[in-house]
């Protein structure tokens, strides 16, 4: 066989075993059955995090109403780590003095602790990664009563980019994945596992079978509204590659940082729950605003993005800066998102025949929680600018 060959058929080989969706069953662990819901520390606090500002967050998350609306983990990000013993064995630094503690508490609130590592030798802030480390952080996670891991490429990217070809780069990668998720295996323990790697290589296509229950498609958000819709509206398309298990992540929630106005805090909030993305908030739960609380808890857009369906919604059309969002629900309902993209309000009118119903539909204004009754077409509606129609619509 020639060499060229033999390239194609590694290449074709990489393919079927890696990027085909549903080439290999899911981690089988029975987490993330919905999208995770609960809070994570670095949009906010980036790596000035403690002890106490984790335990701080989750007495919020209980005090604020969120763990009744359905958030669940507290997820401790990059620079909690401190040096590895003579055995190797990773230590948290001086401001975190006893994680295992810090575990028990955040679980006596009802709640569950996430933390983070790399499979690099480093973290992206340059703190100790789990590189040649797995197993042994895998039980110490374990030990402490971890229920989450974040594991961020940045670290073994250096190595990736030395790899003689893109192949060996990409199975550089999807094996550091698979050996995390076999020592999390190992461990006995049901640890939800965050593939958090910036969509490289269409990890939409292979998340999956590297055990991930959800996976990073983008770069990081921001809080400025150019941003999130930036990384919102491109999930175009991936619906197919999200369900029960494994989820497409856009990544975290700004709302409440500030960065955005409310009605863009909103359409923020609805298309993710349209996307069925986690929902992490990313804000500081101790001093949100009634608005703010009142976007993050609000039980019809949750449940949108918690349905029983575990069906990912995807673009209907687009005119101009009208976009046309639909999820279908598990009652036969879909969630629509009318959105507009300019910063000015726009006259829109939406077709329901075109998006699966007839020429009259029964339907609530989520954001109102308001009942809108039948509605027939065609539905002229202004649109506020980057702002969102949020409707669950039957027949």
């Amino acid at each position: 066989m020639t060499l060229l060959r033999i390239r194609v058929a590694c290449a074709a080989l990489i393919s079927v075993l890696f990027l085909a969706p549903g080439a290999a069953p899911a981690q089988q662990n029975g987490l993330a059955v919905h999208p995770p819901m609960g809070w994570n520390s670095w949009n906010h606090f980036h790596g000035k995090i403690d002890d106490a500002t984790i335990r701080a967050q989750a007495e919020a998350m209980v005090s604020s109403g969120m763990r009744d609306a359905g958030y669940t983990y507290i997820n401790i990000d990059d620079t909690w780590q401190g040096t590895r013993d003579a055995q190797g064995i990773i230590h948290p630094n001086s401001r975190f003095p006893d994680m295992k503690a810090l575990a028990d508490f955040v679980h006596s609130k009802g709640l569950k602790l996430g933390i983070y590592s790399s499979p690099g030798t480093l973290t992206c802030a340059k703190f100790a990664g789990s590189y040649g480390h797995e197993v042994q952080d895998a039980e110490t996670y374990a030990a402490w009563g971890i229920d989450y891991l974040k594991y961020d490429l940045c670290g073994l990217r250096d190595q990736m980019r030395a790899a003689p070809t893109p192949e060996a780069a990409n199975k550089i990668m999807v094996d550091s994945y698979i050996k995390m998720r076999d020592a999390l295996r190992s461990t006995g323990r049901p640890i939800v596992y965050s593939l958090c790697q910036y969509g490289v290589d269409a990890v939409w296509r292979w998340g999956t079978n590297v055990g991930g229950n959800l996976w990073r498609t983008t770069g990081d958000i921001n809080d400025h509204y150019s941003r999130m819709a930036e990384i919102g509206f491109g999930q175009a398309g991936l619906s197919r590659f999200a369900g029960p298990g494994h989820w497409n992540d856009p990544d975290m929630l700004e709302v409440g940082n500030g960065g955005m106005t409310a009605e863009e805090y909103r359409t923020h909030m609805a298309l993710w729950a349209i996307l069925a993305a986690p929902l992490l908030a990313g804000n500081d739960l101790t001093t949100m605003t009634p608005e703010t609380i009142a976007i993050l808890t609000n039980r019809d857009v949750i449940a949108v993005d918690q349905d029983s369906a575990g069906k990912q919604g995807d673009r209907i059309s687009a005119e101009g800066p009208i976009e046309i969002w639909a999820k279908p629900l598990g009652d036969g309902s879909k969630a629509i998102g009318v959105f507009n993209r300019a910063p000015t309000p726009l006259i829109t009118q939406v077709d329901f025949s075109k998006l699966g119903f007839g020429h009259a539909v029964k339907a609530k204004d989520l954001w109102l929680s308001k009942d809108l009754g039948t509605i027939r077409e065609p539905y002229t509606v202004t649109v506020p600018g980057h702002g969102v129609l949020f409707l669950r619509v039957s027949k």
